[in-house]
């Protein structure tokens, strides 16, 4: 038997993914601040680069040809929840043809007349620093920065005497002035303590229950089961006077004080202070919609035109070998740049343009007409793969012509339209519906889900279930 040694190449086709390819995947799937990061960077390595400098609006990020944002402007006079500001007798505010108000001696802002967002922690530092020394102020700082979302107090009096080396009475006496100032029984370190904390409040302004505060201090639990009778006789009162007190804490008492801060409810005076700069701005244009990819508008990247001359006029001009090589390097890196991020606005606009086409039900009339969508059928639409979807919409945000700024998964979350309608059951109650009854209340709409996704969406919603409202 003889053996062959013989060596023989057979043609093979594998797939490799290409360094462009990677460059360009890791450009599409950055947030907007992380895109901004990679363009100085690049700004700095790749003196082929230049950016041409232009003024954006700190709102929205869209670009300003003028002292005025005309996407801020068109919200701002849209608004029905503008701050009314009155007029003085001396005229010193005028009034615009746009139905603005403005200094008749400055530039019209809009901004100007939009409330300012704080957060919570900055409205409670407001209200104590006048209270306060500055060895207390560091003090309420980090009682304050131990707030969970509830407005708990989420450490201990002694934690927090150790952690700033003083006395735990000299905590004990900030956290009793913070527990005084609003949102009221923040600051709390148990619900029971958070609900004495508003009676001390109600009563001081002259309103009170026979038997609420006995009831908070020593039948709680009993109250959340519904075992009125239970908790009359032993406090030797009557059901109907538990009912009451029942109906009391319901009406005036906030088991989560600090909740209108994170989630705008309607009890909310002062907005959760985080502004995302969107990178897409859907526009209400006649009958339709117009898009505008905001990093379009905001980075105006050009290769720099004195590398270009000398590379074009490299055999004219004095240059070595090396030299016309590393301008060559320079220029084809800013150009591949400039291609990727073009890419990565094309797609943005591809995708958010499908999005646009199957939502607009969801953004002329609400969150109640969102449409069940997907990435996957986003991609299968517009012939792309779902994970180019995927990463063209992550960590990215979409201002709807409301004005208001969500997230692109947002998009494609259709439990936000069963949540909503969920909310809108329970803020429309005549009496507490338990998550059964809000299930069959959604199956007479057509909207089919268990009782325990009920619960869970309202969670989510941080509401209180039936036995608790």
């Amino acid at each position: 038997m003889e053996l062959n040694t013989e060596l023989t190449l057979l043609p093979q086709q594998q797939q490799k993914v290409s360094p462009r390819l990677v460059a360009v995947n890791h450009i599409l799937e950055l947030s907007s601040l992380e895109l901004q990061e990679l363009i100085e960077k690049e700004l700095e390595e790749n003196p082929a680069l230049e950016l041409i400098e232009t003024t954006v609006c700190p709102t929205c990020g869209a670009a300003m040809t003028g002292p005025v944002c005309t996407h801020c402007l068109s919200h701002a006079q849209k608004s029905k929840d503008l701050v009314e500001l009155q007029q003085d007798e001396d005229d010193y505010f005028s009034e615009t043809p746009a139905g603005g108000l403005h200094r008749s001696d400055d530039e019209f802002d809009p901004m100007t007349i939009v409330a300012t967002q704080v957060t919570l922690e900055e409205h409670l530092l407001n209200e104590l620093r006048p209270m306060l020394s500055d060895e207390q102020v560091r003090i309420a700082e980090y009682l304050i920065g131990n707030l969970d979302t509830r407005g708990y107090l989420d450490c201990s009096v002694e934690e927090a005497a150790s952690a700033l080396g003083v006395p735990a009475e000299a905590v004990e006496e900030v956290l009793k002035l913070m527990q005084t100032v609003e949102p009221v029984g923040v600051g709390a370190r148990s619900l029971e303590e958070c609900l004495l904390i508003q009676l001390d409040y109600l009563e001081a302004q002259g309103i009170s229950h026979p038997h609420v505060r006995a009831i908070v201090r020593h039948h709680l639990a009993d109250l959340g089961e519904h075992k009125y009778g239970r908790i009359a006789q032993q406090l030797g009162i009557t059901t109907e006077e538990v009912t009451s007190a029942s109906d009391f804490i319901k009406r005036l008492l906030n088991p989560f004080p600090a909740q209108s801060f994170y989630s705008g409810g309607r009890n909310a005076h002062v907005a959760a202070g985080s502004y995302v700069l969107p990178d897409v701005i859907i526009s209400k244009r006649d009958r339709g919609y117009e898009i505008d990819i905001v990093e379009s508008k905001r980075f105006f990247l050009k290769i720099n035109p004195l590398y270009t001359r000398l590379l074009s006029h490299a055999d004219e001009a004095s240059i070595s070998e090396e030299e016309r090589k590393h301008i060559q390097q320079y220029v084809s890196r800013a150009k591949q740049f400039l291609a990727n991020i073009h890419q990565r606005r094309q797609t943005l606009l591809k995708i958010t343009a499908c999005i646009v086409a199957h939502q607009r039900e969801f953004l002329s009339r609400g969150v109640r007409y969102l449409r069940p969508l997907t990435r996957a059928m986003v991609a299968a639409e517009l012939g792309m793969h779902e994970s180019t979807v995927s990463r063209a919409t992550a960590s990215k945000y979409v201002m709807l012509p409301s004005g208001q700024v969500i997230p692109f998964s947002d998009f494609f979350t259709p439990s936000l339209s069963v949540k909503d309608v969920i909310k809108d059951l329970i803020e429309h109650e005549t009496a507490p519906l338990t998550d059964e009854q809000i299930r069959d209340e959604l199956t007479k709409r057509g909207l089919h889900i268990a009782r325990r996704t009920v619960a869970k969406y309202r969670d989510q919603l941080k509401i209180l279930p039936s036995s608790l409202r």
